[in-house]
């Protein structure tokens, strides 16, 4: 079996088809079937990214176990430990989190790399595909003080009218107002800029990841 087979193999047992794993991974369309054995390591390394669960050397060589073992790589459920998951969505349906606090997780997730966040919710859209794809899962981190905040980064956003969008956060040429930047190219989605102080609620989207 080679690198190609193997990593068929593994599409297949995550019950996906090999376009969305491409997307998923920010892989150009058709990628998959050009693997082989002189695949470039930075593609290696983002189908990791987005699978860390995956056993690489396993893919590159076939050699020990196609999962990887490690409790710290592989986000588990639990009722006793980790980050609450809501089963609600970002753009309509997050404000029972925000707002009512007899509001139960669903469950708790614990995966060690994201443990920091403050919640697990789910994701509609398409404006940040393929880096974050429609029915994805989150992990949000709010950040209290919006007095400086990293450009570049992926946020969700709440602003003072209601809205919730989940854009890249970027410079704009007011002083005043940030651009949110779309990942997705289509002519649909294009950069807009956002005042300042209509941000009312922000979080750092740490990580996402398939519904377990």
């Amino acid at each position: 079996m080679d690198l190609k087979s193997r990593l068929i193999e593994f599409i297949e047992y995550k019950g996906l088809s090999v376009q969305s794993f491409e997307l998923q991974c920010g892989l150009s369309n058709g990628a998959v079937s050009k693997m082989g054995n002189n695949t470039r390591r930075s593609t290696i390394d983002k189908i990791s990214k987005s699978y860390s669960d995956l056993n690489t050397n396993w893919l590159l060589t076939g050699e020990g176990s196609m999962l990887l073992n490690n409790p710290d790589s592989v986000p588990q459920k639990s009722f006793t430990v980790g980050v609450p998951y809501y089963n609600v969505d970002f753009i309509g349906g997050f404000d029972i989190v925000l707002n009512d606090q007899t509001t139960k997780p669903e469950y708790l997730i614990d995966f060690k790399k994201y443990n920091e966040a403050t919640c697990w919710c789910n994701v509609t859209g398409h404006s940040m595909e393929p880096e974050i794809t429609h029915g994805d899962i989150i992990a949000l981190k709010k950040i209290e003080d919006k007095s400086f905040l990293p450009l570049g980064e992926v946020y969700a956003i709440v602003t003072t009218n209601g809205m919730r969008t989940i854009k890249r956060l970027g410079p704009s040429s007011n002083p005043k107002c940030y651009t949110l930047v779309p990942t997705n190219k289509s002519p649909e989605y294009g950069i807009q800029e956002l005042p300042k102080n209509m941000i009312e609620h922000i979080f750092q989207v740490l990580g996402c990841m398939k519904r377990l």
